[in-house]
């Protein structure tokens, strides 16, 4: 496939990384040359030096013949202009990064096709909703739903005291009559390779566990994990951004009790009119003394969103040292995903990997409805819709040629989610939630075609 990339930031860069691992025939444009230095350097790809939205720039790239133009520069309306005219000049599709949440959610009102935009992608929405999700299920350190929850991926490390340290993933399953989740992957504490786990994998304390359950198995993962289900009602945000003022608003009208923490006296205010379920407070979130005065302590839950990654993490630190039991901290660079066990703070969330992650999808071949890479770990989920031609249906998932470096993770069937073994029988329209490391994508993905 031959993709075209605008703007060679760290979303540009991730997905040229990904992209090219798999041969595709990538070229990244940025009119900074030295944000073309890694792309040029380490990765076997073509860079432009240029302004993406200069008609000779896109020519220059070859858009004419490109199967994909995505626009990922700092400036919405760059992206926007790069995939019009991308389109005009011969791109099949095209995907733009926004910024402002408006066009995505009132999309209805827009006709994108004739703006020559197939898809667009809020990297502000996508932090907001990974929030939102870490805060409801508050145990856990990652959590994405499936089709409205039918089926739950989730995440979290294997407390010492947990029921099954020292057990294999057979011993753990029979705990509990019937089977409502299944482990996936695990991350060894210390690397970044994800483990496959097997009937016989022996889970270790420290172990990083990524989960698919069904609704109703949650609360049996909270037990086995020896993770504490504590109730989130108290909550305090810092920063009045996008990502900050979408989540203050959303958990507000879930009628939670949301202080937001905004040192701008105009965007204080401002958000104070526009959010009447959400208490504003125009100080310096840096100062514990201050924040102490508003009932820190008493908060369940601690979240910095302000475009300052340090200030994020040094805040969510502060309130950890509080006894805050959770924290989550918005973070630009991903070198800290690397840190991110030591750190501190319960869970990172990277906007710009989120977007990354979401536009990958778009790219998948075969029938993926979505793709869910985990957090600094070389493995991903992809769920693949069953069509009257997939080579799978009608076989039982024993009976696949399924590679040992993927795993079954659960099936949702007319809207149900399910848990489902070596018997399970696939039929057309099943959902098929797949765990892969990247080595065997290719072949589940020719497999599910």
């Amino acid at each position: 496939m031959r993709i075209v990339i605008a703007g060679a930031g760290e979303v540009g860069l991730h997905l040229s990384k990904l992209l090219s691992s798999e041969s595709h025939d990538i070229t990244l444009i940025d009119n900074n040359q030295i944000n073309l230095k890694d792309g040029e350097n380490y990765l076997d790809i073509k860079v432009i030096n240029g302004d993406s939205s200069s008609p000779k720039t896109l020519k220059k790239s070859g858009v004419s013949s490109a199967d994909l133009v995505i626009g990922v520069t700092a400036s919405e309306s760059v992206n926007l202009l790069t995939c019009f005219l991308s389109k005009n000049l011969g791109a099949k599709r095209t995907i733009a990064r926004i910024n402002n949440a408006e066009f995505i959610e009132d999309s209805s009102e827009f006709d994108l096709a004739a703006l020559g935009i197939d898809a667009m992608i809020s990297p502000e929405n996508l932090a907001s909703e990974e929030v939102k999700l870490l805060v409801n299920e508050s145990g856990f350190t990652n959590s994405h739903d499936f089709e409205d929850g039918a089926l739950k991926m989730m995440a979290a490390k294997i407390q010492s005291d947990a029921p099954f340290v020292g057990k294999t993933v057979m011993d753990a399953a029979m705990v509990y009559p019937g089977i409502k989740f299944m482990p996936i992957a695990i991350e060894r504490s210390g690397t970044h390779n994800a483990i496959i786990p097997r009937g016989n994998t022996i889970f270790k304390s420290d172990d990083h566990v990524y989960f698919v359950t069904c609704d109703d198995g949650v609360d049996e993962l909270y037990k086995l994990m020896g993770t504490e289900k504590g109730k989130i009602e108290k909550i305090m945000i810092l920063g009045g951004g996008r990502v900050g003022f979408k989540v203050a608003k959303e958990l507000g009208d879930q009628g939670l009790n949301v202080k937001l923490v905004e040192s701008d006296k105009v965007k204080a205010e401002s958000i104070a009119d526009l959010l009447p379920n959400v208490l504003v407070l125009n100080i310096d979130g840096t100062r514990v003394d201050l924040l102490s005065e508003e009932s820190l302590e008493e908060m369940d839950a601690f979240i910095a969103t302000t475009g300052d990654s340090q200030k994020n993490i040094m805040s969510c630190l502060m309130a950890k040292s509080k006894n805050i039991k959770r924290t989550i901290a918005i973070v630009d660079n991903t070198d800290y995903f690397e840190l991110s066990e030591s750190i501190g703070v319960d869970t990172l969330v990277n906007k710009k990997l989120l977007a990354a992650n979401e536009i990958f999808r778009f790219i998948r071949k075969g029938n993926v409805l979505e793709l869910n890479k985990l957090n600094n770990m070389n493995a991903e989920v992809l769920e693949f819709l069953i069509s009257k031609d997939s080579k799978v249906k009608g076989k039982k998932i024993k009976d696949l040629d399924f590679p040992r470096a993927s795993i079954v993770g659960g099936v949702i069937r007319d809207g149900m989610g399910m848990i489902a073994l070596g018997d399970f029988k696939i039929r057309r329209g099943d959902k098929i939630l797949v765990c892969s490391l990247y080595s065997a994508i290719n072949k589940v993905e020719k497999l599910f075609r």
